[in-house]
């Protein structure tokens, strides 16, 4: 039974440095028939367990720690026995949101998780958030496919402009880590339309120049 990935899109609010906006998070669902993994538990942990349809749930991992990314979390693992999965450079702002409850599981760059017979691989890319990672699966997908959460979108790096955040550490995050995957591999982003690490890769020094 080959591993596939289900889309959930959730609206909610992100809130940081006394703002508060409306957003649309991407919910991505990795598994097969049988077991799946949720990649950042956003804003709807009900919509969320509907969309498992029936599953095991093995894991809530999330890309970053950002509110909006894990307000979700808690719930969606309280109803499943799943366990939430962080890096520890985020757990200040994980705390932001959750003060009374810590994530079950810490991520480490290179580590391996497994679902469905697919490799999920973490990348630590921080820049937008000091613990920000993104999830490599050479084979999930005709390409290749990485999910990259809020720190490579379809028209350049993630925002920096916050607490947290930083520019040229996301930078060199992507440059290093991002661009160096196949060209064809498909980015699955944590808001908006997905695009590809070749398509992406020729506006580094574009970004760079306008400091986006």
């Amino acid at each position: 039974m080959a591993a596939r990935v289900d889309h959930l899109v959730t609206s909610g609010t992100f809130a940081l440095d006394g703002g508060t906006w409306d957003v649309d998070n991407n919910v991505w669902i990795v598994g097969d028939d049988i077991e799946a993994v949720v990649i950042d538990a956003a804003h709807d942990a009900d919509a969320i367990f509907a969309a498992l349809d029936g599953r095991t749930l093995r894991a809530i991992i999330c890309t970053h720690a950002h509110n909006d990314h894990i307000d979700a979390a808690p719930a969606l693992a309280d109803r499943t026995g799943a366990p939430v999965h962080l890096h520890p450079d985020d757990l200040p702002l994980w705390q932001q949101t959750h003060p009374g409850r810590a994530p079950e599981e810490a991520l480490a760059d290179g580590q391996v998780l497994t679902i469905a017979g697919v490799d999920l691989t973490v990348l630590h890319t921080p820049g937008h958030a000091p613990g920000a990672v993104c999830l490599y699966a050479p084979d999930l997908g005709e390409h290749g496919t990485v999910f990259t959460g809020d720190t490579l979108f379809q028209g350049g790096p993630g925002a920096t402009g916050r607490s947290f955040s930083d520019f040229p550490t996301i930078v060199g995050s992507i440059r290093d880590r991002l661009l160096t995957l196949p060209p064809r591999t498909e980015v699955r982003t944590g808001h908006g339309d997905g695009t590809t690490i070749g398509a992406e890769a020729p506006h580094l020094d574009e970004w760079v120049k306008r400091g986006h």
